[in-house]
């Protein structure tokens, strides 16, 4: 694995990942025009933000606000390695105005909150690396910026409900998502048909359905194909159909859900 990796998707064009896996590297001030939140997996590093030296170790997540001047000394001798994001600004457009202040502080989070954040950048992490759908990827970090501004460490337990009105919004995600499950849906597509934000959207679609929108999307898309495996079709054509990426994909979704692979499953009808 090369010693610095950049993770991207083209249809995620505000977000980029970085693993950096240097042990001796330093970084001199700086600045990103993005918002930065980054996680250390191995080591300690002296983390130099706007005049102040903070000391950051393994676990803890720090974040910078864009255009916000920084630097990065790990110890010597010591094997260092780290994961950070970077988020375009205008994408968090939607976010409640203390919502939005919550982010440029602090630069280091408390221990409850550090720890569940932590749980939520290692999931965008993985959705991005393993090339997940766009929806899922966002999803994960709608999730972690979520985590970042919520007043407690839980997730969001002191948003009120909303009710029928929710319930309303829910209703014509869900009826989008089953006229166009087999297509590459985004969040995009969903915050237009339901004429709210992308942030407040995955809020009360989880509250209401206990399930993501790309986890929903993926159990229509199983059952379907399950339905057309059944008619002795073939595996490859299906899982094009239901709109997998590829086959592998498909049997590896399909067992989570189903408990068996697309195969086994055929062979037993």
């Amino acid at each position: 694995m090369p010693d610095v990796t950049f993770y991207r998707d083209d249809a995620l064009p505000f977000l980029e990942a970085k693993r950096c896996l240097k042990s001796d590297f330093a970084y001199q001030k700086h600045f990103h025009e993005e918002y930065s939140i980054g996680l250390i997996d191995e080591g300690e590093t002296n983390a130099w933000c706007d005049g102040t030296m903070h000391y950051v170790e393994r676990g803890r997540l720090i974040s910078f606000p864009p255009m916000m001047l920084h630097a990065c000394y790990p110890d010597t001798g010591v094997e260092w390695k780290y994961k950070m994001l970077f988020i375009h600004p205008n994408w968090f457009q939607g976010l409640k105005q203390r919502e939005l202040d919550q982010l440029h502080i602090p630069f280091l989070l408390g221990e409850g909150k550090n720890k569940a954040c932590r749980v939520h950048i290692n999931r965008t992490m993985e959705a991005l690396t393993r090339t997940s759908s766009p929806i899922e990827i966002e999803t994960a970090l709608i999730d972690l910026v979520q985590a970042l501004v919520s007043q407690n460490t839980s997730d969001l337990e002191h948003e009120t409900h909303q009710g029928k009105q929710d319930q309303k919004y829910v209703k014509l995600i869900k009826e989008y998502i089953h006229a166009h499950f087999s297509e590459q849906i985004t969040l995009e597509n969903l915050e237009n048909e339901a004429g709210i934000s992308r942030f407040h959207l995955i809020r009360i679609y989880k509250r209401w359905s206990h399930l993501p929108p790309h986890a929903y999307q993926n159990l229509l898309r199983i059952n379907h194909a399950k339905s057309e495996l059944m008619k002795k079709r073939s595996i490859a054509e299906i899982a094009v159909e239901v709109g997998f990426y590829d086959q592998s994909h498909f049997a590896k979704t399909f067992d989570k859900i189903v408990g068996t692979t697309p195969h086994k499953y055929a062979l037993s009808i």
